[in-house]
């Protein structure tokens, strides 16, 4: 499969499901049609079996510079509530796709850009990347992009960077949470590419469990954490892929996994 829109590219490379933000001249905004063309990428990529894990990517000297502030001026209300509940149905996509999915981050993740690398499961970024919320220097506060920013990063961290707006550098993303990886420049598109095949050998219904688990306990006291966790271990312990990865390891041999 392989679609195109003038902003956005969707793609499958083997077990690998690839969105590609293309609107290089004016660093990736995050407009209504291409927050609406990567959550129907996100979707496409869902219902496709032989996708076990998703990457989102772009070209140019940015990841995303954020909202497309051209959309938001002279607006009514009702438009601006639209752009920004078309933002929140994209990250909670992220979230839903049974699938992994890693951002590949090269150049500035600003904005809504910066929600979306928080948003991903994962996120690796050359080192030359940079990350802002600078909304409140424009009088638009940054109040969507906290969301995921402080789930990534943690309060003090979060608010340092929503009052400020000033943009901090990949090892420091990667230091306060943002990120889970950072490689050299040149490294970044085959570092993202093994991470992803590595997690693509794995079982498909396994991983799926695993991710939906997470986000499941991660606003759940310690006690019912526990409680929720316990009954997706006991019912993962009983699918086909566990049975086998278990009989595998105890045979010494290489699992052969059928996703159910």
């Amino acid at each position: 499969m392989s679609e195109t829109t003038d902003r956005v590219t969707v793609e499958v490379d083997g077990p690998l499901g690839v969105i590609t933000l293309r609107d290089a001249r004016r660093r990736n905004p995050l407009s209504s049609s291409t927050m609406k063309a990567v959550t129907a990428g996100l979707r496409r990529l869902d219902e496709d079996a032989e996708v076990r894990v998703i990457v989102i990517r772009s070209e140019g000297p940015a990841f995303s510079a954020g909202h497309d502030l051209g959309e938001l001026v002279e607006r009514t209300l009702e438009d601006e509530r639209a752009i920004f509940a078309t933002c929140t149905e994209l990250m909670q996509t992220v979230h839903d796709v049974r699938q992994p999915v890693i951002a590949e981050v090269a150049g500035m993740a600003f904005a809504a850009g910066c929600q979306l690398v928080a948003t991903c499961d994962l996120a690796v970024a050359g080192r030359s990347a940079k990350f802002s919320t600078p909304g409140v220097r424009i009088g638009l506060f940054c109040s969507t992009p906290m969301v995921a920013l402080t789930r990534a990063v943690g309060r003090k961290r979060a608010m340092h960077m929503l009052l400020t707006g000033e943009a901090i550098d990949a090892d420091t993303a990667a230091d306060w949470g943002l990120l889970s990886g950072v490689v050299d420049d040149a490294d970044l598109a085959t570092t993202v590419r093994d991470l992803a095949l590595h997690i693509a050998g794995s079982s498909a219904r396994t991983v799926s469990i695993g991710k939906q688990a997470f986000y499941r306990q991660i606003e759940l006291d310690e006690a019912a954490a526990y409680d929720e966790m316990g009954e997706t271990m006991a019912t993962n312990a009983m699918t086909c892929d566990a049975q086998e990865g278990m009989s595998a390891f105890l045979a010494k041999r290489d699992p052969v996994w059928t996703d159910s």
